[in-house]
C-alpha cells in the first residue's frame, strides 16, 4: 500500500484554523476570496509533492537536510522560528477541539482543551510504538469525518454555481481582506506539514533504491493530488457554506456564532454534523502537529524527545490561552496569520534543496519547476510583507 503519507499531511490543511479563517471570510465578504483558496490549494499540491520527493530521493526529512547543511547558530535560529510556528499550530488545533466539545456537549472550553490533548496523546501512542500504518488509518478516518461534517450543509442548502464562480476572479476589498487572505493562506499551506511530509515518506519507505524510486515518486504524486483535492474541497466548501448560508448574519465571524447560524438556518442535524467535523479536525490535526514538531526538533537539533512527552509539554501554552479567556475564534485567525509568516522559512529551503543536484542528483528540479517554485515563493513572501505592514499599521 503506497498511499497514506499525504493524507496524514493533508489533515494539517483542514485544521480548526481553516474553519475560523474560511468562515470569517465567507460570512463577511461572501464569495470574494474563493480564488485565494483555489490558488493556495494548487500551491499546496506542488509544495507537498516537493517535500515528499525530497524524502524519497534523499532518505532524509527536510529538517534533517537543513540540520546537516546549517551551522549551529543558524540551526538554532531556524528551530526557534519553526517551534513558534508549531506553537501557533497547536493553539489552533486544541482551541478548535475545545470549541467543538463546547458546542456538542456544552463543556467548558478549558475542559474541552484538556480532553482534546488527552485524546491526541492516545492517537500519538500508535505512532510512538512504531505503528505508523495504524496511525495513518485513524487519521484518514478522521479526515473522512471532517469532510462529511463540513460539507453536509452544502447538500442541504446548495449554492448558485455562478455566484461561486464569481469568487474565482482575483481581487481584494480593503485592507482586512488582505489580512484574511493571509490567514487563509497560512491555514491552507501549513509550514509544519511541509516539514512533516518528507519525514512521513522517509519513515514509510526509507531511501528508495533506483529500481523502486520512479514507482514511488509516481505513487506519491497520486497520493498528494488526491489528498489535497479532498482537503481543498473541504476548505472551499467551508467558505462557500458561510458565503451562501451565513453572509450578513450577525455574529457569524466566530465559530460559535457560525454554528448557531448553521443550526438556525440549516437545522439541528447539520449543526451536530458540523460540530463533529470540527471535533475530528481538532483531534486529528493536533496529533499530526505534535508529530511534526518532534521531527523538526530531531532533524535540526539532533535531540529526540519522546513524542508523548513533547505532546504533554506543548499542550501547556494552548491551555493557558484558553484559561485566560482569549476570544477563541480571534486566537484561531491570528494563529493562522502567524503560520502564514512562517511559510517562506519552510518553502524556500525546500525549493533550494529540491533544485540542487548535490542534494537530489539526477532527480533535481528542472528549469520549469524551478521557475514555478520561484513564483510561488515570491507570491507567498509578497502577501506576508503586506500582512506585516498592515499589522504594523494597526489595520484589521
Amino acid at each position: 500500500m503506497l498511499l497514506g503519507p499525504a493524507f496524514v499531511a493533508a489533515v494539517a490543511y483542514v485544521d480548526p484554523g481553516n474553519v475560523a479563517a474560511n468562515i470569517t471570510a465567507g460570512a463577511k465578504y461572501g464569495f470574494l476570496l474563493v480564488w485565494v483558496l483555489v490558488l493556495a490549494n494548487a500551491m499546496a499540491v506542488f509544495i507537498q509533492y516537493q517535500s515528499a520527493k525530497l524524502g524519497l530521493v534523499t532518505g532524509h526529512s527536510l529538517p534533517e537536510v537543513l540540520g546537516m547543511r546549517l551551522k549551529k547558530p543558524a540551526r538554532l535560529s531556524f528551530w526557534v522560528q519553526a517551534e513558534l510556528v508549531a506553537a501557533a499550530t497547536d493553539l489552533a488545533e486544541v482551541v478548535g477541539g475545545a470549541i467543538a466539545l463546547n458546542l456538542l456537549f456544552d463543556l467548558p472550553l478549558l475542559a474541552g482543551a484538556v480532553i482534546t490533548g488527552v485524546v491526541s496523546i492516545v492517537l500519538l501512542a500508535f505512532q510512538a510504538r512504531g505503528l505508523q500504518h495504524v496511525f495513518e488509518r485513524v487519521i484518514i478516518g478522521l479526515l473522512l469525518v471532517i469532510s462529511i461534517g463540513f460539507l453536509a450543509g452544502l447538500v442541504v442548502d446548495p449554492p448558485v454555481p455562478a455566484e461561486v464562480a464569481g469568487g474565482l476572479i482575483p481581487r481584494f476589498d480593503g485592507a482586512e481582506t488582505v489580512l484574511l487572505a493571509a490567514s487563509m493562506l497560512g491555514a491552507t499551506v501549513m509550514p509544519h506539514a511541509i516539514y512533516l511530509h518528507s519525514s512521513l515518506v522517509k519513515h514509510r519507505f526509507g531511501r528508495a533504491d533506483d529500481a523502486r524510486l520512479p514507482r514511488l515518486l509516481r505513487a506519491s504524486k497520486f497520493d498528494v493530488t488526491w489528498a489535497l483535492v479532498i482537503a481543498g474541497l473541504v476548505n472551499i466548501g467551508l467558505l462557500v457554506l458561510a458565503a451562501n448560508s451565513l453572509y450578513g448574519v450577525e455574529g457569524t465571524d466566530t465559530i460559535e456564532g457560525a454554528h448557531a447560524a448553521v443550526v438556525a438556518n440549516l437545522g439541528d442535524a447539520v449543526g451536530v454534523v458540523f460540530g463533529l467535523g470540527l471535533l475530528a479536525s481538532g483531534l486529528a490535526s493536533t496529533s499530526v502537529g505534535s508529530y511534526a514538531g518532534s521531527e523538526i526538533m530531531d532533524g535540526l537539533l539532533h535531540v529526540r524527545v519522546p513524542l508523548l512527552t513533547r505532546r504533554v509539554v506543548t499542550l501547556i501554552p494552548a491551555l493557558i490561552v484558553v484559561a485566560v479567556g482569549v476570544e477563541p475564534t480571534l486566537a484561531l485567525v491570528w494563529s493562522q496569520a502567524l503560520l502564514s509568516v512562517g511559510i517562506p522559512f519552510a518553502i524556500v529551503p525546500l525549493f533550494l534543496a529540491t533544485g540542487s543536484r548535490k542534494v537530489m542528483g539526477r532527480y533535481a528540479d528542472g528549469t520549469t519547476v524551478k521557475v514555478l517554485a520561484f513564483i510561488i515563493a515570491a507570491l507567498v513572501i509578497v502577501l506576508n510583507v503586506a500582512l506585516l505592514v498592515l499589522t504594523a499599521m494597526g489595520i484589521g
